[in-house]
């Protein structure tokens, strides 16, 4: 397509196959779409496109993203406020005629049913590092291969005293549990491999060395979220899962029943690259993995 739409808060520019979508950086510009600055949605991230009446004589524009294509989405859970979500473009109503035909457009690049499904990786790219943000009991960081929380004494339990700082590096964390500093619980927490089940659920995350807790100011949607996203992005990528519903698939996975389709073996190498220019895997690691998936072939 390679026309631009620009709306309230955003421009959607149209390629052959994404989306960018840019983000103002005005005061009346909810602060997570001024944070995210920019996104690119290829077209097999999203699942639909609407056009529905918005409210004072405006139209929305909703691109839907497919389940587990989005990094920030996954972490969101739901939680986003209609205002902040980072798929919608609000046009003046006069401009409905211009929004439907750009609406049908980026549906017809859509791939039917199939575009509905989860996806087993993430298709956009997550916020970039590092990150870090101020929590009412601890100031949380992250540089791309750890994340650390370092406790203030004006705010942290005395249960995350007696443990002291912590350091979690991506490869011991299974996931991220992020809640809306917008409810009375907001928190990030941190979902470790090696944590041990219990009843009744983690605990509260006033207590668990592995949250931290939100407050009025303190861990913001426009920091915490990217963050999280950030974070989870890191997760899957280290080890190449999905739960809930979802096959975990290890970087040695592969090995099954009946012989390897190529295409499936050139996607275990590209992310084995990934990995490897990630600095995640040796070069003695890499060299020797990739050449056994090639003798699969």
């Amino acid at each position: 397509m390679g026309d631009v739409l620009a709306g309230i808060h955003a421009t959607w520019e149209f390629d052959s196959d994404s989306v960018l979508i840019r983000f103002e950086r005005g005061i009346r510009t909810p602060k997570l779409l001024s944070a995210l600055g920019e996104r690119r949605i290829p077209h097999e991230a999203l699942a639909d496109v609407t056009l529905t009446p918005g409210k004072r004589g405006t139209v929305v524009l909703h691109a839907v993203p497919r389940p587990g294509a989005d990094p920030l989405m996954e972490a969101a859970a739901g939680q986003l406020k209609e205002s902040c979500d980072p798929y919608r473009l609000v046009l003046p109503a006069e401009r409905e005629v211009l929004a439907e035909y750009y609406a049908d457009e980026l549906r017809g690049r859509v791939r039917g049913a199939v575009a509905a499904e989860p996806v087993e990786r993430f298709l956009v790219a997550p916020p970039q590092g590092p990150l870090q943000f101020k929590a009412y009991d601890g100031k949380a960081s992250f540089d791309g291969t750890q994340v650390a929380f370092r406790w203030f004494w004006t705010g942290a339990s005395s249960a995350k005293w007696k443990v002291g700082d912590q350091n979690f590096p991506v490869a011991s964390l299974s996931g991220v549990e992020w809640r809306s500093p917008d409810v009375f619980d907001g928190h990030l927490r941190l979902l470790r491999r090696d944590a041990a089940p219990q009843d009744g659920g983690p605990g509260q995350a006033d207590q668990d060395p592995a949250a931290v807790v939100f407050g009025l100011g303190y861990g913001p949607v426009h920091e915490s979220l990217p963050f999280a996203a950030a974070v989870l992005a890191a997760v899957r990528s280290t080890v190449p899962a999905v739960d809930a519903g979802r096959e975990r698939v290890a970087v040695d996975a592969g090995v099954g029943t009946g012989r390897p389709e190529p295409a499936d073996i050139a996607e275990r190498i590209r992310h084995l690259g990934d990995l490897h220019r990630a600095g995640l895997v040796t070069d003695e690691e890499f060299s020797a993995k990739k050449a056994e998936l090639l003798a699969e072939l």
